[in-house]
């Protein structure tokens, strides 16, 4: 009986385990589309998207002084999420360009460097299905110090990453992960919260001095 009771249970939870993953982002895209009512975005525009590292971006529109910029991060967010929700996410959107951060918790998920990569191109193929003049730019998985056992992954994500997106056309790599290294190639405390995971406003004045410019090509 107990046995039956058990199994019972498990069976029960693997129900309702796909209904509670749906439901996991509907409060932050119910706040997007609020946002998007109270200020409709242009299409065309320059949307920023992914994980924590942007929506944590609280000056993210005043560094980059661009017009139509749109920031839409979903703290703890993997990039397999992305590729779920990349039609409110990215396709309703239509913009010109779309800043991409994720994998950082992939990798802390169990994920594979290969893994990362297969998502990062799955996410590309829908943008591009869809939008197919839309530049898409990985910013690389920062080298996080509270991280630094993924560290190795992190760079080998990045290489498979920077190799696919090399000589394509709507494709870009985006390089934060060397700059946040010492010259002992140990990542830089001094860029980040006491968390020691995310950026602190150093952080991001590095990562918008390096993205910046990308952007106005």
């Amino acid at each position: 009986m107990a046995r039956m009771k058990r199994l019972l249970l498990l069976t029960l939870l693997a129900l309702a385990a796909p209904a509670v993953l749906a439901q996991r982002w509907d409060e932050d895209f119910a706040a997007f589309a609020a946002a998007d009512k109270v200020k409709p975005p242009e299409r065309g525009g320059i949307l920023f998207v992914g994980s924590s590292s942007i929506r944590l971006w609280e000056k993210l529109e005043g560094q980059f002084e661009m017009p139509m910029l749109i920031k839409r991060g979903f703290g703890g967010s993997q990039l397999s999420d992305c590729v779920e929700h990349v039609q409110r996410l990215v396709i309703g959107y239509a913009p010109k360009v779309v800043v991409l951060y994720a994998g950082d918790n992939d990798l802390a998920a169990g994920r594979s460097p290969e893994y990362i990569r297969d998502q990062f191109i799955a996410f590309v193929k829908e943008v591009h299905q869809a939008l197919p003049e839309t530049r898409v730019a990985f910013v690389s998985i920062k080298p996080s110090p509270s991280r630094r056992i993924y560290l190795d992954n992190a760079r080998e994500a990045n290489g498979l990453i920077e190799a696919y997106a090399k000589g394509k056309k709507n494709i870009e790599y985006i390089d934060v992960f060397t700059p946040m290294l010492d010259k002992k190639g140990v990542p830089r405390p001094e860029l980040f919260r006491a968390d020691a995971l995310h950026l602190n406003e150093a952080g991001y004045e590095l990562w918008a001095s390096i993205i910046r410019p990308r952007l106005l090509r």
